[in-house]
């Protein structure tokens, strides 16, 4: 499939909109880095140093799999809205969790976040099963990043 001048313009509004949600979910978590590492964390945990690393991945297949989904005309309504609320859902929580350091209503936030993040692999699925195989990672980190937050809400 040649890819038209509007194919080539929603691609990159396709990887221009994963590099905003991680652009503005990095602002949010480093402005709030200096709270964070104050807070009693729990003794058996992922190293630090991985975190960025899985969400790395994870943006870079998000921005891949919508590419391909786009190309192969893939995408319908249902999931282009799930992925702006995942989206929004992702900047909202970095906000509220590092920036303005709520933890309840983190937490209140990011169990959306897995629920909504479930709901679009399971939607993707109906459709491409092969790239929500890809994104499975997401709602798996998004749960283990839940667990992380229930932990840092009881021990703080």
């Amino acid at each position: 499939m040649k890819l038209t001048k509007k194919d080539t313009f929603n691609i990159i509004l396709i990887i221009a909109s994963v590099l905003l949600v991680a652009g503005l979910g990095s602002l949010f978590v480093n402005l709030g880095m200096e709270w964070y590492s104050k807070l009693n964390t729990p003794t058996q945990w992922i190293p630090n140093i991985v975190i960025p690393i899985v969400w790395t991945i994870i943006y870079i297949l998000f921005a891949i799999v919508f590419s391909l989904l786009y190309k192969e005309a893939f995408v319908d309504k249902k999931m282009l809205i799930l992925s702006i609320i995942n989206g929004a859902l992702n900047v909202l929580w970095c906000l509220v969790f590092f920036t303005l350091n709520q933890l309840l209503l983190g937490n209140i936030l990011i169990i959306l976040n897995a629920f909504f993040a479930t709901f679009l692999v399971i939607e993707m699925l109906r459709t491409e099963r092969w790239y929500a195989n890809l994104l499975l990672i997401y709602p798996i980190w998004i749960y283990i990043a839940t667990s992380l937050n229930l932990a840092l809400w009881i021990l703080n």
